[in-house]
């Protein structure tokens, strides 16, 4: 590995089983999504039990763009559908990346809102945040691919109250081992100040993923966090 933390890469599913098994680093490959229960009569969709037979260990549930972000005038994915495809991806042995965040209008309200709104996205999930296999990644809606980033006092005091809330519902360990990754349009050049945040403990990196900076960004929280 390049670093002491766990670094995936989220391709496409037309090309994760192109690159599943082709990094030497250490690094891992998680989907972007996958169905809620096995193998079966389920077109277009990804099965746990076939990334499980791939040796992938990560799975990514719950990004803003499969919960409406696309624009797409059908059904957004629930967060009670995201919790049983979390169950199920913990059943198989494998590890969940879920996120979550507020578009610009709740944001607009404040910070009290903001975690009303991440509440209501984690409830489902207040019996299976296992800090060993569970990541949350914030991300708030209104940064990601705008460029404007929030800053280090709003990343921080955001994850904070993420976390105090786990603390006060689920459990102070949990709360305590849980990772928070900050997801929204980080880069190179603010990653070592986010980084800096006592309570953001990674990145979902988006376009900044797609650039050599990548390295950068691993390299700032493994050194934060070292």
């Amino acid at each position: 590995p390049t670093c002491s933390g766990d670094v995936y890469v989220c391709p496409s599913p037309l090309h994760v089983g192109l690159v599943y098994n082709k990094f030497t680093n250490g690094a891992c490959v998680a989907p972007q999504n996958c169905n809620f229960k096995g193998c079966g009569a389920y077109t277009g969709e990804m099965a746990v039990d076939q990334m499980v037979d791939m040796g992938m260990k990560w799975c990514l549930i719950g990004h803003s763009e499969r919960r409406g972000e696309f624009g797409l005038p059908t059904p957004v994915e629930s967060s009670e559908l995201l919790a049983t495809k979390c169950k199920y991806i913990l059943e198989k042995g494998m590890k969940c990346i879920y996120a979550i965040g507020e578009p610009l209008p709740i944001r607009e309200k404040g910070i009290d809102a903001v975690l009303a709104y991440c509440v209501e996205q984690l409830t489902p999930f207040k019996d299976i945040l296992d800090p060993e296999k569970v990541v949350l990644a914030y991300e708030p809606v209104w940064s990601i691919g705008t460029g404007v980033t929030a800053t280090p006092e709003q990343a921080q005091e955001t994850h904070a109250a993420i976390r105090k809330w786990i603390s006060e519902n689920v459990s102070a360990a949990c709360a305590e081992g849980i990772r928070i990754q900050y997801g929204g349009s980080a880069n190179a050049k603010n990653a070592p100040e986010l980084s800096a945040c006592a309570d953001v403990d990674g990145f979902l990196v988006g376009g900044a993923s797609l650039k050599p900076e990548f390295a950068e960004i691993v390299a700032a929280i493994a050194q934060a966090k070292a």
